[in-house]
């Protein structure tokens, strides 16, 4: 069979370009099934403090949530 295709060295190039179209296109066909659609976790956080200004509430809610988590 060796012999076969080292004699004819362009019939085995002819088969291989001809194997690889066919894998190549049976690639390009397959669902792409392996990637599901994610959504990276997320946290929402919402703190009231009335009557407080920023700098108060970024010093005193804020960094304990932060710690926390």
């Amino acid at each position: 069979m060796a012999r076969f295709f080292i004699d004819r060295p362009v019939f085995a190039w002819v088969i291989s370009i001809l194997i690889m179209g066919i894998g190549l296109l049976s690639i390009l066909t397959l669902p792409i099934a392996q990637y599901p659609q994610i959504a990276p976790p997320s946290v929402s956080v919402q703190a009231a403090y009335p009557g407080a200004s920023a700098e108060t509430v970024a010093n005193t809610v804020t960094q304990i949530i932060e710690q926390q988590m």
